[in-house]
């Protein structure tokens, strides 16, 4: 074994019994930051700018990818997917670019993996090769590139380990991010053929367990990202996908629960709160289901709180604040319903049509939507907008924050916007 091997294997043992969770809190590590679920406990994120004011620095991301940077110490990493020739050439170098969080400077721009003519998939035109958000546990960070492949590297670019054992016909292109559960990287894998949960080795990369989904249905594929949450004292991988969610024991995957309804193409992150994990159920027709997570076996008949079908999103993930449950459709309609009734308490057309996950912090909500325009407004049982602020260039990406400010990846840019 070599010494520079070794000694990565090293760092890993100290810091693989620690999740996202466990973490500073301030820490934007993964997808939907600390707990996965859309919360910043930042107090003074900035309410107002444009492509001109309050921009600390804009740095030029080459090539399209619709993965949320993530923020780890000084540093800010995002992956990118650039094609070899023109823009739509099936041809793709699959990369990691690390810039310095201060200036904004591209410190390092890595490629990790290649898609080529004979395995390049086809992708909606609102995917990217892209999409799926890198994850990080402080001191190494995990890529994911749907079937195209996985890697682990040092903060500083060097890769641990790389594996493309995870094979299966995606649909329309990649999506779910992967998390970190103690030891193992879990991903959820939901394509045309195969529908599966996979738990890799952090230290190896290799398969530690894979639960295999029986989906029934004509459209199988989904873009699914789990959550890690706990349940009486014991943690569940709560695993969204076509026509079913289910819990899963992180120790071995074997399935706790499932709850079926009819539903593909499933892209929003569950969340968890008072006891209840919301989901939305995305393609044809999204419905808001709110259910209780503390059953086992079949719990469709059980276990299911409440229910919503009135202008559910298909793509943002939904938003819990307080008492208060929060969405915006993909066309634009914000909503506030009681978490814990399913009661509605208002409804506003925002406007634009929305594909990025919604931010709390500090008592406000941020709705970002696919042309660049961001809406804030109170996080309360009333509508109340504070402030509308426009990039003027297209976005798909959920937002990052770094400190007091924010991170917003447009098609083309990375701002970092501040006071």
């Amino acid at each position: 074994m070599r010494v520079s091997t070794l000694f990565y294997l090293c760092v890993l043992s100290v810091v693989t019994c620690l999740s996202p969770q466990t973490l500073s809190a301030e820490e934007w590590f993964e997808f939907r930051g600390p707990t996965g679920q859309g919360h910043s406990g930042e107090k003074a994120l900035p309410v107002q700018w444009s492509p001109t004011e309050h921009v600390l620095w804009k740095t030029d991301v080459p090539g399209v990818g619709w993965s949320s940077p993530i923020v780890v110490g000084e540093k800010v990493y995002v992956t990118t997917a650039v094609p070899k020739k023109g823009e739509t050439d099936p041809e793709q170098s699959l990369r990691l670019v690390c810039l310095n969080l201060e200036t904004g400077k591209t410190l390092w721009n890595k490629e990790l993996f290649q898609e080529t003519k004979e395995t390049a998939q086809r992708i909606h035109k609102k995917n990217s090769h892209a999409s799926p958000t890198p994850i990080s546990d402080g001191k190494l960070i995990y890529v994911h590139f749907g079937t195209h492949g996985t890697a682990c590297l040092t903060l500083d670019g060097d890769v641990v380990w790389k594996t493309n054992e995870l094979k299966y016909e995606m649909q329309h292109g990649n999506g779910g991010s992967p998390i970190i559960v103690d030891d193992k990287l879990v991903i959820i894998c939901d394509g045309k053929g195969a529908n599966f949960i996979v738990a890799l080795d952090r230290k190896t990369g290799k398969i530690a367990w894979k639960v295999d989904r029986n989906v029934e249905g004509r459209k199988k594929f989904s873009f699914g990202t789990p959550l890690l949450i706990t349940v009486n004292g014991k943690k569940q991988i709560v695993a969204p996908g076509t026509d079913v969610i289910s819990g899963h024991s992180p120790e071995d995957g074997k399935e706790i629960w499932h709850l079926n309804y009819d539903g593909y193409s499933v892209i929003p992150r569950p969340v968890f709160s008072h006891g209840l994990i919301f989901v939305t159920t995305s393609y044809d027709r999204p419905t808001l289901l709110a259910i209780r997570p503390d059953g086992t076996g079949d719990v469709t008949e059980t276990h299911l709180a409440w229910s919503n079908k009135t202008q559910i999103p298909h793509t943002p993930s939904l938003l819990v604040v307080g008492d208060e449950l929060f969405t915006i459709s993909d066309k634009g309609i914000a909503q506030c319903f009681d978490a814990k009734t399913g009661e509605l308490n208002w409804k506003e057309r925002v406007g634009g049509n929305f594909s990025a996950s919604p931010l709390h912090a500090n008592g406000k909500i941020y709705f970002q939507s696919e042309e660049g325009e961001t809406t804030v407004i109170a996080a309360g049982k009333e509508y109340k907008e504070i402030s509308r602020n426009h990039l003027k260039e297209p976005t798909l990406a959920s937002f990052a924050v770094a400190g007091d400010t924010l991170l917003i990846r447009t098609k083309t840019q990375l701002y970092r916007i501040g006071k």
